[in-house]
């Protein structure tokens, strides 16, 4: 259970949503849903682009706290938190210094490897050192150490945009000019098969807890940015059907990672669990969507909060840390 916050009618909350990268329409159902359940908790909610008059429109609205809901690289790479920071006013999430370790995935997976946690063995490619090489060679020493199948993925990006699971050395050239359109800088990763959970973290104050793992199944078997977002694409099980010591084990490497990266608040970190069981941290997300499909959102109501309950709880923990 999220220690619920008590009902207070006077905060008032300003909602970032929106923005300019891929993921635009996602951030504006995430807005347009987290301002109604925080709206049905009591809060003053008004929801803003983060455009040219953001500062003026802080300004103006003179919130309470501010809550970001942008996706992709206006939102998630700590820019705009920290101009948020600028302000004075709190804001939910992670931190500009947080965001910028999770949000780069071979930054992340560093830094959660030195902690012990499993992650998949990975190289990462700059888009210049990949042009300055002989493809031939570099794929073949690629596949020789990390042997196949393989996930490419764009070391900055969200939403499984630009993501190929790659089974024949024929398909990475494609594969990495996929990643390269949405980030200069690629994540060659082992793919490691098996079950793949979503770990939401929740911190009030007293500490990270885990909330029920999202266990995702996608009907045709990959969980891309349609299946995301496209009700009736995944199945999902919440909690995930694991034995209780595997749960356990996620749930712990979730929170170890949202501690790591350094994040605040509310996290949700990706996980894929091996054939024996094993837990490997994927990637972390400072910015969860919130839409009806996203999956933070299914872990506050099997873990027994209402979301307009847990929102404002959220709201409330960052305006007393601030």
């Amino acid at each position: 259970m999220i220690p619920k916050g008590a009902r207070h009618d006077s905060i008032k909350v300003q909602v970032l949503a929106g923005g300019i990268s891929h993921e635009r329409d996602i951030s504006l159902k995430s807005g347009r849903r987290l301002a109604d359940a925080l709206t049905d908790a009591g809060a003053h909610v008004v929801i803003r682009e983060p455009d040219h008059q953001l500062l003026d429109n802080i300004v103006a609205d003179a919130p309470d706290v501010i809550w970001s809901v942008v996706h992709g690289a206006t939102g998630e790479d700590g820019a705009l938190r920290d101009i948020l920071g600028l302000t004075g006013i709190p804001f939910v999430g992670a931190s500009a210094d947080g965001a910028r370790l999770a949000w780069d995935k071979a930054v992340a997976k560093v830094l959660v490897g030195r902690e012990g946690i499993q992650t998949p063995p990975s190289v990462t490619l700059p888009k210049e050192t990949f042009r300055d090489l002989n493809t031939q060679s570099l794929f073949e020493a690629i596949v020789g150490t990390l042997s196949l199948p393989l996930v490419v993925k764009p070391a900055k990006s969200g939403s499984a945009q630009g993501v190929t699971v790659v089974e024949r050395a024929d398909q990475l050239s494609r594969a990495m000019v996929d990643a390269y359109v949405y980030c200069d800088v690629a994540v060659i990763e082992k793919f490691v098969a098996g079950t793949e959970l979503a770990v939401s973290v929740i911190d009030l104050g007293s500490g990270p807890i885990a909330l029920p793992a999202v266990e995702i199944e996608p009907i045709d078997g990959r969980y891309g940015y349609d299946e995301r977002y496209t009700a009736g694409e995944t199945n999902f099980y919440v909690p995930a059907r694991l034995d209780e010591s595997v749960a356990l084990a996620a749930s712990k490497l979730a929170i170890k990672a949202h501690e790591t990266l350094g994040l605040r608040h509310m996290s949700r970190i990706d996980i894929i669990v091996d054939a024996a069981g094993v837990p490997w941290f994927l990637e972390a997300n400072v910015a969860p969507g919130l839409t009806e499909t996203s999956l933070l959102p299914q872990a506050v109501i099997a873990s027994g909060n209402s979301l307009s309950q847990a929102y404002l709880s959220i709201a409330q923990a960052a305006i007393r840390q601030r």
